[in-house]
């Protein structure tokens, strides 16, 4: 696993003011705002791609502008196509999607990354819904998993993927679903660097660097005793996933080192190396396991546009969470 990570924008180019959001999540796979002016970053380098692959972060020289994706439908010949377009809040519904390439047809074979073929993010507009999802391919290419969104609203389906087919660049592809109801936007929650869910406490340290690699370190403890036996959850001690305030540009990493690898411990301490695509404010979501049980930590962390973060204080609704984080 790699960790140059270069974040990668997600939605599509709407810079719509958002309200914001507190996330943490519980024991299910793991979204806020103002607006913001400012990308997912998808697996890095470890996956075998360079910086140059949509969606995907690769080992830069530190310095330029990291790229966006998941801001489109459609890529590489590729399409992301939902088999509905609005749920309604507050119920469980099976959502249906299928990637289909430029003839129509639905894509079967994939390459697995970090445990999986494709890795499902769904976030609210206003980031206080995030969930990372893991649906189950069928026969015909169609994958499908079930949804409950807690609130009314507009959210963003990222799909992250690589097609199995030799030389085929990983990919996010985005798409909107709208949850049906009664809909009133939260405000994203002010920078903050602990986060609680479960009785964990979880600190960051480091700067988000636009336009430079930075390095965050994320510390986990329980109890006030720092976690020194983290258990590896899709091949990493941690996952950190990033969505920009105002248009929801998306960012997925991997930490520095594996499980396994005769260096890296299992915690307390889990390290991103990570390239901010512009100045702005993000949201992080630390995914993590202990206990047999996944949990997500989130913060708000702003990039000033310089080699330093800008000033961060503690959000007193920061890392709080309505449960939004499903596996």
């Amino acid at each position: 696993m790699n960790t140059a990570l270069k974040i990668t924008a997600f939605t599509a180019a709407l810079a719509a003011a958002f309200g914001a959001a507190y996330g943490v999540g519980n024991a299910v796979d793991p979204v806020s705002t103002e607006p913001a002016p400012a990308a997912h970053a998808g697996h890095g380098a470890d996956a075998g791609h360079g910086d140059a692959a949509p969606g995907r972060g690769g080992e830069g020289s530190g310095h330029g502008e990291a790229r966006a994706g998941g801001l489109q439908i459609s890529e590489g010949g590729y399409t992301l196509d939902l088999d509905t377009s609005r749920v309604k809040a507050g119920e469980e519904t099976e959502l249906g999607l299928t990637v289909r390439g430029e003839d129509g047809r639905p894509l079967t074979s994939y390459r697995t990354e970090h445990g999986k073929q494709l890795h499902l993010i769904l976030a609210s507009r206003d980031l206080a819904v995030y969930r990372h999802l893991h649906p189950k391919r069928a026969a015909d290419g169609s994958w499908s998993v079930p949804v409950d969104l807690p609130a009314a609203g507009d959210y963003r389906v990222f799909a992250d993927f690589v097609p199995a087919a030799e030389g085929a660049k990983p990919l996010t592809l985005g798409a909107d679903l709208a949850a049906v109801g009664e809909y009133e936007p939260k405000k994203l929650p002010e920078p903050s660097r602990t986060a609680t869910v479960d009785g964990y406490t979880v600190t960051l340290d480091g700067s988000l660097r636009p336009g430079a690699t930075g390095t965050l370190d994320l510390k986990v403890a329980k109890d006030g005793r720092p976690v020194t036996d983290l258990q590896p959850y899709l091949g990493a001690y941690g996952h950190l996933v990033a969505l920009r305030a105002g248009d929801l540009a998306y960012l997925h990493v991997h930490p520095n080192g594996e499980p396994g690898d005769g260096a890296t411990e299992p915690g307390p301490t889990v390290s991103f190396a990570t390239t901010a695509p512009s100045s702005g404010s993000y949201r992080l979501f630390l995914d993590f396991k202990h206990d047999g049980k996944v949990r997500t930590a989130a913060f708000t962390v702003a990039a000033d546009g310089t080699a330093k973060a800008a000033e961060e204080k503690g959000g007193k609704d920061a890392g709080h969470d309505d449960g939004a984080h499903q596996h």
